[in-house]
């Protein structure tokens, strides 16, 4: 099966271009979230980490999956 892709992908004209777009893709999506959390400020961040620990969300969604449970 593998033998029929390759076969195929290598009689496609200018396919070779595909891996170096979606490397230059992956890189530039990657610097992005990484430029985005160095420019985050410290409080922000904090909040975000804390967010799984709480119990007490305020979501309707959580408070009514909680009644549910328990029901």
């Amino acid at each position: 099966m593998l033998k029929y892709i390759k076969h195929y992908a290598e009689s496609i004209d200018g396919i070779t271009i595909y891996p170096v777009i979606s490397l230059l893709v992956f890189f530039i999506f990657f610097v992005a979230v990484l430029y985005h959390v160095k420019k985050m400020n410290k409080e922000k961040a904090d909040e975000i980490s804390r967010l799984p620990l709480e119990e007490n969300t305020g979501n309707k969604e959580a408070h009514h999956f909680e009644n549910f449970k328990h029901a």
